[in-house]
This record gives structure tokens, C-alpha cells and sequence, in this order.
């Protein structure tokens, strides 16, 4: 197990073609929990946006692997660490991508790594649909020398928030969730979950982000096309999920527990 900045930072992790249907963007609307006919019915199907980031993967049938260049880390060691989206039009209900992406940096934290992703889809026609960049968190594989990166930290958010949103997941959620390609063994498998330092499985981050991005744009009426977020915290199946909300900034809790925190609102559709 190794990281490699000098090979990491800046290689390609190539493009490749994908295609989706309604009934996958059904069946991730619904692993959301999310079953308003505008989600769940193809005739007024709308698409989240953050489709798009499962959207590549979703017909995975196999459990990630956390290899790329110049990086081979054990999966049990990983976290998500944060989630960007910025949707340049409107997703269809059907159709066909391109995705091109690359290892934009490798940051070196002392006890811990992080590797950042970033992925252009475009349509076949060479279209822009939607960017997206990610973090993962490598516990235990820092110390290789790298730069140490940005502050994760934020400015707290003061005052009473606009709207408090209250958004339920079930004992079941990540069972239902893993059919949106993400088989990581830590959100429904006991033994592993153990093995990786938790007492039971954990919610996929990204059902969390997606769930968390739903009970947001159903409050503000109609969806935002730039959702980023930090993962502060472990959810649980069965978790109750408490977003408070200030304009375009937000934070999640789980009780008193910080889970997820970051923004929404517009963004330029490139020219």
C-alpha cells in the first residue's frame, strides 16, 4: 500500500463512455428516499443533479478498488471526504456521457492522505453536462512528504438558520443504496465495518449528500445546479438527519453530532 505524489498528481485516469436510463434514475431517486411522482414516475421525471456522480458507476457490481496511479490504498482505510457537483444544464432522462478525469492533487496530513479527483462529463457531441471533484480521506497513509493542503475547517455559521429540515433515513437505506453501484462492504457488512474501526455499517456518504440535497432544493421549490459538502461525520441506517439552513450554506447533524456541511446555488453554464 503506497502513494507516489510525484506519479499521482496530475495523471490521468482516462475517459471512458457511459449510459443511463430512467429507470436508473428512478432507482436512485428512490435509495434516496425520495417517492414524489416528480422522482419516481418517467413521464414527470426530474433528474437530481447529483446523479450524475453515481451515474459512471452505477452498474457496478463489484466493490471499488482505491487504485490509481502512483496510489494503491486498502479500501478499509478510506473515507469520503468531500463532494463537489456543479451541473452545467439539465440531466436527461435517458442518455449517453463521456467522462474524462484526472488526480488534481494529493495532500499529505500527517496521519492521513487525501486524494482529489476531478471528472468532466460531457454528452457525445462533446457537450458539457456537469464537473464534479471529490476528496478521499486515506486513514494512516500520510507522512509520505507531500504538501499538507488546505484547512478543511469553515467559518461557523451564526445566528438562527432559515429553516431547519428534517429528513429520516431507514434501518435499510444502505442495502437499498449499494444497487447505485457503491458495493463498499462497509455500509452493510458487520465483519468489515469492524475491521475499518466502526461498530456497525455505515450510510454511503454519498446517499447521505444526495438525501441531504433533496430535503434542501424540495424546500427551496426547484434544484440548484452547484451542491458542495464536507463529510464532518458518520451516519448511521436509521439516523435522523437535521439540516439547518442559512441562504446557501447548510449544516447536517445527527443530534448533536456535525455530519455535513457545506453550500448550494447557482453557477455559470459554460460558455
Amino acid at each position: 500500500m503506497s502513494i507516489d505524489p510525484e506519479i499521482a498528481v496530475g495523471a490521468s485516469l482516462g475517459s471512458r463512455e457511459f449510459e443511463w436510463s430512467a429507470s436508473d434514475v428512478i432507482l436512485y431517486h428512490l435509495a434516496l428516499g425520495a417517492t414524489e411522482l416528480k422522482y419516481a414516475f418517467e413521464p414527470q421525471l426530474t433528474v437530481l443533479p447529483t446523479f450524475g456522480i453515481v451515474a459512471p458507476t452505477f452498474h457496478a457490481s463489484e466493490p471499488p478498488a482505491v487504485v490509481f496511479p502512483g496510489i494503491d490504498i486498502d479500501l478499509k482505510d478510506t473515507l469520503h471526504g468531500s463532494q463537489q457537483i456543479t451541473a452545467h444544464r439539465p440531466l436527461p432522462v435517458n442518455g449517453k456521457a463521456r467522462i474524462t478525469g484526472r488526480i488534481a492533487d494529493v495532500y499529505d496530513k500527517g496521519s492521513a492522505a487525501v486524494i482529489v479527483t476531478e471528472y468532466d462529463v460531457d454528452d457525445l457531441d462533446g457537450t458539457p453536462l456537469y464537473t464534479t471533484r471529490s476528496e478521499i480521506f486515506a486513514r494512516g497513509h500520510g507522512g509520505f512528504g507531500g504538501q499538507r493542503g488546505p484547512s478543511a475547517r469553515s467559518t461557523p455559521l451564526e445566528g438562527s438558520p432559515d429553516a431547519v429540515l428534517v429528513t429520516e433515513t431507514l434501518p435499510q437505506q444502505a442495502l437499498w443504496y449499494q444497487l447505485c453501484g457503491d458495493r463498499n462492504p462497509l455500509h452493510v457488512d458487520p465483519a468489515f465495518a469492524e475491521r475499518a474501526g466502526f461498530p456497525r455499517p455505515i450510510l454511503h456518504g454519498l446517499c447521505t449528500y444526495g438525501m441531504v440535497y433533496r430535503s434542501i432544493v424540495d424546500h427551496l421549490g426547484s434544484t440548484v445546479p452547484s451542491y458542495q459538502a464536507r463529510f464532518a461525520g458518520v451516519v448511521f441506517p436509521g439516523d435522523t438527519l437535521h439540516t439547518k439552513l442559512w441562504g446557501e450554506r447548510f449544516e447536517t447533524y445527527v443530534d448533536d453530532r456535525l455530519v455535513l456541511t457545506g453550500s448550494v446555488g447557482s453557477a455559470a453554464a459554460p460558455a
